[in-house]
């Protein structure tokens, strides 16, 4: 085993640009003391003893532990080794110096923003000293058919826009940068590498600038091209951490060492982490010697989140805790990780930034942005309030007090760093003048969504005297003009439809009365089937919804009725609260329900109106009472369609989520 030094990145620098097709290595710097001269220099290299950096690399041959769909994976450690300690105590000194201010850009292509903010935040080096630029390229669920998705490809506003990058390249270029590589860590196998790069536009993007695109994996086919660039290297001094097994990419490394190393990540709210933008980046790099291969390791990183989530399926009561003590915990080992490889500089696509939840609720901001500077703390700081997520109680509420990701608060007491007023410039620095609006869709089942709240989600429901009450024959009396219309045409991500919806209620101590008209129906109904009997299934058909909970102190304790516009019915007691030893379904409840319905199949409309006389609902029937009320419609035609009056916003429909219900007031 021989020490680790320098790395020459004549041969690092290739992998695959293209399937299959690779570029020629990138020349070496011509001067490289030169190059090293201008990086911050390592407290101390690395221990020259193979020995003891053998000794400080715990548990690494572990090759016999791969997956049966690996075992033919080479070891995870390849015999050299990196001074973590080193490493950490240079990053925490730099960090902790630079008060540089953080830079906001506003307007202009993907591109234009690339290259302005590269211009205006990256530091001046010698054009022999080597970068590498790591974009955000993995960060999505999985590829979508375009065709049958809307246009969306599921990697396209996930991951950082390859124009942005090109942008950037083009500005290290102007400057006479020649040794660019473009590099991202990606947890696939490598033909989905292969699709992505292709999917993405990187691999055109790569081709057409004459830069090297580089594999983070050492899964024995990207990293075995040159000098084996995603290869991990040994850390020692990691024991005292987090992460003991972490491992380091040899390019990253070697960038880190005697280069440039330029994180790029996509400015992004993100469904577990709150918001990713430069130390959740990061993740794309981690390597574990835990497995082989180590880059299929990722998930160690946040490994305690798959049981939290199982918590909140379940409605468990712990669920929460748990969950928040998984992200914690996730948090406490990225800023390890992030501690050792600190990117010099953090240059952020927010062309535009993307507020859901990072995959696949995605709400994109109406401006173009980027922002960047050489303290990824300070803009991880800034980036959160451009999306919302800074000093928001609404988050402090659903995590347990933090108020921003607790990325971002363990970094900033691990680096010591005030966040409270870090200094910005740039065209873009007024976008912080007001504070702006957050939207979350948490893994946690919660959603903190400033629109959505500013959303009008509340109902009236008008008082009649019991003699008032109208008939439920589906023939509109005048009395319905007392109750407030509530009316809807959206789908459960907010989208217009031609299906509107316009929905009454009245109220009175012989139960609830609910009168719906419905346009745009195509009565997609079995009507084979009986009316006097219970409907399973009628939720596949056409229907309307109504969820209301009794009791405002249990929201997640309600009653669905299910009704069709051929009188079909279904209804239900359900119970998501995770109260020990209560039934989640009751499908032997009943509603008491009385039910008329007329219909006009030309104009496709029709007029459902029913009663729901149940006593647990009649109990909580009083003037002034606020009940959790949930109003979703279907229509079974293809495709379906999922509509809600208040749009829930999911990953995918669910008229079940906290998010898709609003109130109905019961009115004096």
């Amino acid at each position: 085993m021989r020490p680790w030094t320098r790395l020459a990145l004549a041969t690092i620098a290739t992998a695959a640009c293209g399937k299959g097709d690779a570029p020629k290595p990138t020349a070496p710097p011509a001067n490289a003391d030169a190059a090293l001269a201008v990086a911050p220099p390592l407290d101390a290299r690395p221990t020259a003893s193979a020995d003891a950096a053998v000794a400080a690399v715990p548990a690494v041959d572990t090759t016999t532990g791969a997956s049966p769909a690996w075992q033919a994976g080479p070891p995870v450690v390849v015999g050299d080794t990196v001074d973590g300690a080193a490493l950490r105590k240079a990053n925490r000194a730099r960090l902790a110096a630079d008060r540089s201010p953080v830079t906001i850009l506003q307007g202009g292509t993907a591109r234009e923003l690339g290259q302005r903010l590269c211009e205006a935040v990256v530091p001046k080096r010698p054009p022999a000293t080597p970068v590498l630029l790591k974009p955000n390229m993995s960060g999505f669920d999985w590829f979508k058919n375009p065709k049958t998705n809307g246009g969306d490809n599921g990697v396209a506003g996930r991951t950082t826009d390859p124009e942005f990058v090109r942008g950037v390249i083009r500005c290290l270029k102007a400057r006479g940068h020649t040794a660019i590589t473009v590099a991202d860590g990606f947890g696939g196998q490598p033909k989905d590498w292969d699709r992505l790069i292709d999917v993405s536009g990187y691999a055109k993007m790569c081709a057409d600038e004459g830069v090297p695109l580089v594999a983070l994996d050492d899964d024995g086919t990207f990293d075995v091209e040159g000098d084996q660039p995603g290869k991990p290297l040994g850390l020692s001094g990691m024991a005292g951490t987090h992460v003991p097994t972490l491992l380091i990419p040899k390019i990253v490394a070697a960038h880190l060492d005697h280069g440039l190393f330029i994180s790029l990540p996509k400015l992004k709210a993100h469904r577990f982490a709150v918001f990713s933008i430069a130390i959740k980046s990061l993740q794309g790099a981690a390597m574990y010697s835990d497995a082989a291969p180590a880059y299929r390791q990722k998930w160690r990183t946040h490994k305690e989140v798959g049981a939290a989530i199982d918590l909140v399926k379940k409605g468990d009561p712990r669920a929460r805790k748990v969950y928040v003590a998984a992200l914690e915990k996730f948090a406490e080992r990225m800023v390890d990780v992030f501690e050792v490889e600190t990117p010099h500089v953090i240059l952020a696509e927010g062309a535009p930034a993307m507020s859901g939840d990072g995959f696949q609720v995605l709400f994109p901001s109406a401006e173009a942005m980027a922002v960047g500077g050489t303290n990824p703390v300070l803009v991880d700081r800034v980036g959160a309030q451009l999306l919302g997520l800074w000093d928001h109680a609404g988050l402090a509420a659903e995590l347990g007090g933090h108020r921003t990701s607790p990325l971002l608060e363990v970094a900033a007491a691990r680096f010591g760093i005030d966040l409270a007023d870090p200094p910005v410039t740039g065209d873009g620095a007024g976008l912080l003048a007001q504070r702006r609006p957050a939207r979350l869709y948490a893994m946690g089942d919660f959603v903190v969504d400033d629109v959505a709240a500013a959303e009008d989600r509340q109902v009236h429901a008008a008082r009649v005297d019991d003699a008032e009450v109208p008939a439920m024959d589906g023939a509109i009396e005048p009395i319905w003009d007392r109750a407030p219309a509530h009316r809807f045409a959206t789908d459960w991500m907010g989208a217009k439809t031609p299906h509107a919806s316009t929905v009454r209620f009245l109220w009175s101590s012989r139960g609830l009365h609910v009168l719906w008209q419905v346009e745009g129906t195509g009565l997609k109904v079995d009507t084979s089937r009986p009316t006097d009997v219970e409907r399973v299934g009628l939720y596949q058909e056409d229907c309307v919804e109504v969820f209301i909970a009794p009791d405002p102190a249990v929201p997640r304790r309600y009653f669905e009725i299910e009704v069709g516009p051929f009188g079909h019915w279904f209804d239900i007691a359900v119970d998501r609260s995770g109260r020990p030893g209560v039934k989640k379904e009751d499908t032997a409840w009943s509603g008491a329900l009385t039910i008329g319905t007329t219909r006009d199949a030309a104009a496709g409309t029709a007029t459902i109106e029913f009663t729901i006389a149940a006593p647990e609902l009649i109990a909580a029937l009083t003037a002034g009472a606020v009940l959790p009320l949930g109003l979703d419609r279907m229509e079974g035609g293809k495709p379906r369609r999922y509509l809600m009056a208040f749009p829930g916003r999911t990953a995918k429909p669910n008229f079940h989520a906290p998010s898709g219900f609003g109130t109905l007031t019961l009115d004096p």
